[in-house]
């Protein structure tokens, strides 16, 4: 068996009789086809603006609590803790990590909003909804005649 002379310290290894690609080629290729995928995912909605937005929440301000979970709510018409409580359903825009469009929210204290977010009585998903739709539906007449909107555009 014939044995190779030993490598030296810095000596170039010997190449493969593979090639690499052209870089040139594959980053066109690939920005290409992002480009065509970000094309079909981009949506037709208009997203409202955070001004838009930022309407609707400070609509819920000084608003006592409209969510009035039986046993859970206290009923303080000057609590401190009322805040806007987004929808967690998927037909509001609910999703994952984000929350729902500003559109659907509804004033809520402390804990009522915490019964509505968190699980920790282990409440039905469909009675977390059904007590968020009653208060929607409401809390969408006060809040369209405080932001000065027609009631086609807050139903």
């Amino acid at each position: 068996m014939k044995r190779s002379a030993p490598m030296k310290r810095g000596a170039p290894l010997a190449r493969t009789g593979f090639k690499r690609k052209q870089a040139d080629a594959f980053k066109t290729t690939f920005h290409t086809q992002t480009l065509m995928r970000k094309a079909a995912i981009k949506t037709k909605k208009k997203r409202v603006s955070v001004a838009e937005g930022s309407k609707y929440l400070a609509a819920c301000r000084n608003e006592p609590c409209y969510l009035r979970v039986p046993g859970v709510c206290q009923l303080n018409p000057a609590d401190d803790t009322v805040v806007p409580c987004h929808s967690n359903q998927l037909r509001h825009g609910k999703a994952g990590g984000l929350k729902a469009d500003n559109e659907f929210t509804v004033p809520g204290c402390n804990p009522c909003h915490g019964w509505i977010d968190q699980n920790r009585v282990g409440t039905p998903r469909q009675v977390k909804f059904d007590v968020w739709d009653a208060a929607y539906e409401l809390w969408a007449p006060v809040r369209a005649r405080k932001m000065g909107l027609e009631m086609q555009e807050a139903a």
